[in-house]
């Protein structure tokens, strides 16, 4: 029974990653918590990890729309194309 909760380092840090995107299960989130009570790099990864998340949520940045992105896409993809 034990061994359904154990799962690697590498495992909780994109579990913490997908959480923070509210696209994790309920059963990876009792297995990240699971892992989080007795690894201290996991506390680590999650603590910095909400951190983040909370300092992007409240820092109003500004991103660039879709149509602006594709356009810079398009110029420095044809820069390159120049150059070879």
């Amino acid at each position: 029974m034990l061994r359904l909760f154990i799962i690697s380092k590498e495992e909780a840090f994109h579990i913490c990653d997908k959480s923070q995107y509210r696209e994790s299960t309920i059963w990876e989130k009792l297995k990240l918590s699971f892992r989080y009570l007795w690894c201290r790099a996991t506390r680590l990864y999650v603590n910095r990890n909400t951190k983040l998340t909370k300092t992007l949520k409240s820092s109003n940045l500004e991103c660039l729309e879709y149509s602006e992105r594709k356009l810079m896409e398009d110029r420095l993809n044809e820069q390159l194309k120049n150059q070879v």
